[in-house]
């Protein structure tokens, strides 16, 4: 994961904590760790660095319960980080398109017919759409948090070890935050490099760089 991609995933994280904190100020950090699917020890650093940065103030109450009160500073950067990353899914969306448009014709031109995505989440279904504008078919996604039964868009949704099993695939990477990890994973897995294919999608992400429970 790229610095860049790291920081987005932090921002997000920490809009997501100030959305779940305005919307209940009586939630747990356990809880908050449970809504958010992150550890409890990073809801507890990031709770400390917002109190530090008076986004939030800590309401004690008796037998070592706590509140999470949003101040005006953080009602203010809640509202800055979705401005931010609207901004940024919107562009993640046009980069990824023309992006994966482009993978997907030059893969039809070389004669191929069906390809495997590894990596899910939102820059998958947003390859999906470029892959069937391409008139290519999806033999599966691979992933590695995959429950059993899960399809997307009705293709079967399999762990990467799995996946591997099922055929020779031309193999799309589908995922930007773990793009270099499943490159990686993928090779030590013995897939040929020239079967694996991954988009820079542009400059997605790049305007944004432009413009104990007690924490």
């Amino acid at each position: 994961m790229n610095d860049a991609s790291d920081k987005e995933s932090e921002s997000y994280r920490s809009f997501l904590l100030l959305n779940e904190i305005a919307s209940d100020e009586n939630l747990s950090q356990r809880e908050l760790a449970k809504r958010l699917g992150i550890a409890l020890g990073l809801v507890n650093s990031y709770l400390k660095h917002m109190v530090a940065k008076g986004f939030v103030r800590v309401k004690a109450f008796p037998r070592n319960r706590y509140a999470y009160l949003l101040t005006p500073r953080g009602i203010a950067e809640k509202s800055r980080l979705a401005y931010q990353h609207l901004n940024y899914f919107t562009n993640l969306y046009r980069y990824a398109r023309r992006d994966y448009q482009q993978l997907f014709h030059r893969l039809k031109a070389e004669g191929v017919t069906r390809v495997a995505f590894c990596g899910g989440g939102e820059v998958a279904e947003i390859a999906y759409l470029s892959l069937r504008e391409a008139e290519l078919e999806l033999s599966l996604l691979m992933d590695e948090e995959a429950a059993d039964g899960q399809q997307f868009f009705g293709k079967p949704v399999v762990p990467v070890a799995i996946g591997l099993l099922a055929g020779n695939h031309r193999i799309v990477i589908t995922s930007l935050k773990r793009q270099k990890a499943l490159h990686h994973e993928l090779l030590e897995r013995g897939v040929p490099p020239e079967a694996i294919y991954t988009v820079g999608l542009g400059n997605a992400g790049q305007d944004e760089e432009e413009q104990g429970e007690q924490p």
